[in-house]
């Protein structure tokens, strides 16, 4: 085995940064659960704000879920439209 060589004392690890922005889907996941809820219920309120978070998502924070999350928000807003005027 290769020994390995760092600038830390002796006893303590390196365990790296937090990771953030690309690694973290939060808005991403956020905007998944706001696509699918907004198939169901009101989907001009929770879809749209679905598709808006995913588009932050995309542009600004480059997450890697964010175009699934743009795709299920859209379904969620035009197919949560088209269910309610079905059984409107």
């Amino acid at each position: 085995m290769a020994a390995q060589y760092s600038n830390q004392p002796p006893g303590q690890q390196h365990h790296g940064a937090p990771r953030g922005g690309a690694d973290s889907n939060v808005f991403s996941i956020i905007a998944i659960v706001l696509g699918v809820i907004g198939l169901i219920f009101l989907p001009i309120v929770f879809a749209l704000g679905g598709l808006i978070m995913a588009i932050i998502a995309k542009a600004a924070r480059h997450e890697r879920l964010a175009t699934v999350a743009i795709v299920v928000s859209a379904v969620g807003l035009v197919g949560g439209m088209v269910l309610g005027f079905i059984f409107a």
